[in-house]
């Protein structure tokens, strides 16, 4: 009996057959075309050569131009965009894999180096990140204070995710994640310390939940139920978000979204609360689990988490760059290469395209 078997079984998402419980995580690597957020020539190979996993998530891609976080980042709203994307589902489906889009909006975590013409990031209020910097094509630099971003515009932000939804299914995606983890704008909305508003979308939990629900509401009537998950990291504290008491926040979210029928919620765990656990005890739907913990132990962890019935998918990042074969590897016994510390933003096929599948490496040693 392989100790990975339950991690390795079938399972259906949405009414969706996936071929194993692994999903690789979102990654940003930072190699499109910056200037038009077009994804690289070389994305439809990265993701291909992936595509052994159960499922597949995209790096985030920018739902319009002032969710941009950095250089050499893939957008999702223009007609040149789908079609980049295009021929990355296609080199997917090919293998018989599943691939969701994963829709971003960076909120305060941008800067005008980055944003077209130099605007202010934008963000739920005039909340900066401080004695911390960002990486623009200029190189590491201070963060700015952003602009809060107007009653008008926050509903004209809700429409985006929408409209991106619709971009990435007419791209071919079998469905989206909307990304409301790990800082970003959606979270920005969430937390007390950056949502500081005093209109509708801020001030009491249920106004600071409005732009999450709003948001998921609004992706699903776009594309189905069906083609959606949400992306939360309860209690995190990443690009200096403070959570006074994550328990009620994300309780409230799941019981606002479970009546949707998403596809899944996809939980990252990191720093103290116990996310994973207390999401799990709180929704009933699919469950992805990401723990975020040191990748020579992470298959192992994450196959307890499905054994023990805690998860019904596990997400890996980096193991993924360095083993694209990962779920032959864990079935056959075949050590996994350690995760990626170099290359993994920016630049092009290096670290990117050209980690070979564990067979290609013991020819390569054979020959």
């Amino acid at each position: 009996m392989n100790d990975f078997d339950g991690l390795l079984a079938p399972v259906s998402v949405a009414g969706r057959g996936l071929a194993n419980r692994i999903a690789m995580a979102p990654m940003t690597r930072g190699r499109a075309d910056d200037a038009s957020g077009v994804p690289s020539t070389l994305a439809p190979e990265y993701y291909r050569q992936r595509a052994g996993a159960g499922l597949l998530i995209t790096e985030g891609a920018y739902v319009n131009p002032l969710a941009k976080g950095g250089p050499g980042i893939p957008g999702i709203h223009t007609e040149d965009q789908r079609a980049g994307w295009r021929a990355v589902t296609e080199a997917v489906h090919a293998e018989g894999g599943t691939i969701f889009a994963q829709l971003w909006h960076v909120g305060r975590m941008s800067h005008p180096l980055v944003l077209p013409n130099g605007q202010l990031p934008v963000a739920p209020s005039a909340v900066g990140i401080d004695n911390a910097q960002i990486f623009t094509k200029e190189g590491l630099v201070d963060h700015v204070t952003p602009r809060a971003l107007t009653t008008t515009e926050v509903t004209e932000t809700v429409r985006d995710f929408a409209r991106a939804a619709e971009v990435a299914v007419a791209a071919g995606f079998d469905g989206v994640e909307i990304h409301g983890a790990n800082g970003y704008l959606v979270q920005q909305f969430l937390a007390d310390n950056t949502n500081r508003r005093g209109d509708a979308y801020g001030g009491s939990l249920n106004g600071r939940l409005r732009f999450a629900v709003e948001v998921t509401e609004a992706v699903t009537a776009a594309v189905g139920a069906e083609r959606v998950g949400l992306r939360v990291s309860p209690g995190n504290d990443e690009n200096q978000i403070a959570e006074d008491d994550p328990a009620e926040t994300y309780g409230a979210l799941v019981k606002a979204i479970a009546p949707l029928g998403l596809a899944y919620l996809h939980v990252l765990k990191r720093g103290e609360f116990e996310a994973v656990t207390e999401m799990r005890r709180r929704w009933s739907g699919t469950l992805i689990a990401n723990h975020n913990g040191p990748a020579p132990s992470a298959p192992e962890f994450g196959a307890r988490l499905v054994d023990d019935g805690v998860a019904d998918l596990v997400a890996f990042g980096r193991l993924f760059i360095t083993n694209p074969d990962l779920p032959a590897r864990l079935r056959t016994g075949t050590p996994l290469a350690a995760a990626a510390t170099a290359n993994v933003y920016g630049g092009g096929a290096e670290g990117y395209v050209d980690y070979p599948a564990a067979d290609d490496r013991l020819l390569a040693a054979g020959s």
